[in-house]
């Protein structure tokens, strides 16, 4: 019984500093008593991370960027590495083994393995990308469309904080434009609300599957009226190691302009994102919005945006009345007209707000005006005029937190906005050292209660390359934030926006001690 007591106590003091797994917080001191300690933050040991494959265009140029920042507390051991996961040829209902699988062509970096598989994570093969030292960040290249799904992971001094930045400049089609999506950690229930199944959309949500054993996982459909009625979205199969691309006009027959896509995993857990590309407007990927709550920040409207769109969902019965506000560089403002949005329990509701940032940096703040329900949200955001138009996605954010990361920055082209919508907040902002070379710097900036910053990057002496940027609040008030990069392609602006949550650099960890009187209770 001792031994038994006691592994069970380590066993669940190792398990919380693994971000594969769901993290611990700090006990409620009510619950346990006067004796409790405060939860130690420290750093992780172990992070997941998977990509979805880039594009099926042929025109495609996809650069990945790894970085992981310097953190304290960690010993000076560990790696990382990216390598190539297999198409999976299971689908709903289908009992075939995905061990049996047969991947995708490999990218240029690992095309010299053995058979140009990612078949469960064959070690005999390059990775695709193996990052360097902390603090500095690393890129890799591929063209055309078939690159697969990358499975990452990382442990030791490599894992706290390790973001992997995937975009892809797609020169012409369906999709044209830029597309970015950082990499996520597998989960087991995603919401995607502002994806489509229109004529004009061909929206795929991609699901990855980093285990050894298949997962199992259900894609509903939520439009204007409510769930849509689906055919084959049920009962999933993702093999091992493996990616499952889902064209979601396949699932229902119903051609909605705002349809909001819930993914729920029966059993493993994956990483899903949706790719959304228009045959007139671009394309970008639709990250999963923040976990339903009743109030929601979408940081970083661009301040040339042409359009935007809001839609939102409320996973429940209830509806929910939402204040529409803007978080501008003066303040939070009600847009004319636009005072409110309601959202009925069980469907998606969708709003034209215009071109609101009228030329200022800007995020869209939502509060219940009454009682709060849950709900999610996001915004599809476009720039330019007539042909020359791009399209990106602004899901509903997680605050910085400790410390968000964001790779891939450009000398030219990169914004960071941040917005503080409950109070003046202080944060620290460091840019390493290029991926080819230069010194990092940083700078610290005091953002203004209820506005929205686009801050004056510090950007690394002698840089050369790409690089990356770390956020670190300096006060207690929560600030939310997002990257855009920006290029032009023949007049096109095109731009991709990713929000910067906390990067889950860090984990709480109880502290738990030996009692020998709990086996007397």
């Amino acid at each position: 019984m001792n031994r038994t007591t006691l592994s069970l106590i380590a066993a669940a003091t190792a398990l919380a500093a693994v971000t594969g797994f769901a993290a611990l917080s700090a006990p409620d001191p009510a619950a346990t008593g006067d004796t409790a300690e405060a939860a130690a933050h420290l750093p992780v040991e172990r992070t997941s991370l998977l990509c979805p494959p880039p594009s099926t265009s042929d025109l495609a140029e996809t650069t990945y960027t790894s970085f992981t920042p310097v953190t304290k507390g960690t010993e000076n051991k560990g790696g990382a590495e990216l390598r190539a996961a297999e198409r999976s040829e299971t689908g709903p209902d289908d009992e075939q083994d995905a061990g049996d699988a047969e991947g995708d062509e490999s990218t240029e970096s690992d095309k010299d393995g053995e058979d140009g598989k990612g078949g469960k994570g064959d070690k005999s093969e390059d990775p695709v990308l193996a990052p360097g030292e902390p603090g500095k960040p690393a890129t890799g290249d591929t063209s055309g469309g078939e690159a697969p799904a990358l499975v990452g992971t990382a442990d030791g001094r490599f894992a706290p904080g390790w973001t992997v930045q995937q975009t892809t400049e797609v020169a012409a089609g369906t999709g044209r434009g830029l597309q970015g999506v950082t990499c996520t950690a597998p989960d087991t229930e995603f919401w995607f609300p502002g994806a489509s199944t229109d004529a004009d959309r061909t929206d795929y949500v991609h699901l990855t599957n980093p285990g050894d054993s298949a997962a199992v996982v259900d894609v509903e459909l939520y439009g204007e009226d409510g769930a849509l009625e689906t055919t084959v979205g049920e009962g999933i199969t993702v093999g091992p190691h493996a990616t499952e691309p889902i064209l979601l006009s396949t699932l229902t027959e119903e051609e909605q302009t705002d349809v909001t896509v819930h993914v729920v995993v029966r059993s493993g857990r994956v990483g899903a994102a949706v790719q959304a590309l228009d045959a007139e407007l671009g394309g970008d990927w639709l990250a999963a919005s923040t976990d339903p709550a009743g109030s929601l920040v979408l940081p970083g409207i661009p301040k040339d945006a042409t359009a935007v769109r809001l839609v939102a969902f409320a996973p429940g019965d209830a509806d929910a009345d939402l204040k529409v506000r803007l978080a501008s560089p003066s303040g939070l403002i009600t847009p004319a007209g636009q005072e409110t949005l309601r959202v009925k329990g069980g469907m998606t509701a969708a709003v034209d707000l215009g071109d609101l940032t009228r030329g200022e940096a800007g995020s869209l703040v939502l509060t219940p005006t009454n009682g709060a329900v849950p709900v999610v949200a996001a915004v599809r955001v476009l720039r330019g005029e007539g042909d020359a138009r791009e399209s990106a996605f602004i899901p509903a954010a997680r605050p910085v937190g400790t410390r968000a990361t964001s790779a891939g920055n450009t000398a030219e082209g990169t914004t960071l906005s941040v917005t503080a919508p409950e109070g003046t907040a202080r944060i620290k902002v460091t840019a390493s050292a290029g991926t080819e070379g230069g010194t990092p710097a940083s700078e610290t900036y005091t953002i203004k209660s209820g506005t929205t910053q686009n801050i004056d990057l510090p950007v690394p002496d002698g840089l050369k390359g790409t690089y990356a940027l770390t956020i670190e609040p300096q006060s207690d008030t929560p600030v939310y934030a997002s990257r855009t990069l920006t290029a032009t392609q023949d007049d096109v602006p095109a731009f991709t926006v990713q929000t910067l949550p906390d990067d889950r650099g860090t984990v709480a960890v109880p502290k738990a001690e030996e009692d020998l009187s709990v086996l007397q209770r």
